[in-house]
């Protein structure tokens, strides 16, 4: 099969397509002839050895796919060839062939296309276990999405709005404000011109936000922090922006939390929590709640650049590499 291939920590750039084994399913997996996966910001840190997972030489990045189930495992009783699945990974989903663990394996609603199949795990799926089980959003409250335009960031305005919040979405450019506020959002924060803590306290009457949903960090999460209202949740989903700096007095003046949010961890330790997060979502999806945004689609050779399209901010919503043309 071909696949893109890391043979030493660095660069993407120096990521190359190449001809290699294809991978056989252990008892408890599935092998997926892939049609569309997803890249993450998560796949540049993999390739540079700084991700929390480091996989052994040779390997395939690629944290979520989506294809047709061609052999199954002795062990596996959900699945069976043929069926059309979508998967979270711990690597290896930029090949034309992944194996995935049946219980991080799902059904592809019926009428979701493979490259949106492609596209929904990652994003969709941290969003909601980060706002539902860590931010215990409630209807009524208000949710501040930074990064709102991104690949989590856009899911988070679309499930906020879903679970009956209001949604303030910040984004550092008009493009990117107008595609969060066609996703749902009900109030914009241009934090490349705006003060953001000014202006959410504006739009809230001084009260403040009860979640943040911050995956971006940096400079941003001081004044986030200071947006939020008395008991409000700041979600750490990310730190494309540098690694947030909480201070503990802060949070305690105001009983706030600060809560770190991580799709894998709740793979291991939460996976019936992992299972109603995602039915919620597949039956938003099927009332037409949800609508995953795909601003590129590439094919396999072009791998690296649409990496370097999420890690340059070029892109919003997500971005999907191809193994067949969309449709097949």
């Amino acid at each position: 099969m071909r696949a893109v291939i890391c043979r030493a920590w660095g660069a993407v750039d120096d990521l190359k397509v190449e001809e290699v084994d294809a991978p056989a399913p252990a008892a408890d997996e599935v092998l997926i002839d892939v049609r569309a996966s997803a890249v993450n910001y998560a796949d540049s840190l993999m390739v540079a050895g700084t991700y929390q997972t480091r996989p052994p030489f040779p390997f395939s990045p690629g944290l979520e796919t989506a294809g047709v189930v061609t052999r199954c495992g002795a062990g596996v009783t959900r699945f069976k060839p043929g069926d059309r699945v979508m998967a979270t990974l711990g690597w290896g989903g930029l090949a034309e062939q992944a194996v995935a663990k049946e219980r991080e394996t799902f059904a592809i609603p019926d009428r979701m296309s493979f490259d949106e199949a492609g596209a929904f795990p990652i994003a969709y799926i941290s969003s909601d276990v980060a706002i539902r089980w860590q931010g215990r959003l409630e209807a009524g409250e208000t949710l501040l999405v930074l990064g709102a335009a991104g690949g989590v960031g856009l899911t988070a305005v679309e499930i906020g709005r879903a679970m009956g919040a209001r949604v303030i979405a910040g984004a550092s450019t008009p493009e990117k404000l107008a595609v969060a506020e066609a996703h749902g959002a009900d109030a914009l924060v241009n934090y490349a011109t705006e003060n953001l803590t000014e202006r959410v306290m504006a739009l809230t009457g001084d009260r403040g936000a009860d979640v943040c949903f911050d995956p971006v960090g940096g400079a941003l999460a001081e004044a986030a922090l200071s947006a939020l209202g008395w008991g409000g949740r700041m979600l750490l989903v990310g730190f494309v922006g540098g690694v947030q700096q909480i201070p503990a007095n802060r949070l305690l003046v105001k009983n706030r939390s600060a809560l770190g949010c991580s799709l894998r961890h709740y793979r291991m330790h939460a996976p019936d929590k992992l299972r109603r997060s995602v039915e919620a979502l597949f039956a938003w999806y099927r009332e037409g709640r949800l609508e995953p945004c795909i601003s590129h689609r590439l094919p396999l050779e072009r791998s690296v650049e649409a990496i370097r399209l999420l890690t340059d901010r070029k892109a919003h919503g997500k971005v999907v590499v191809l193994l067949r043309p969309a449709g097949d």
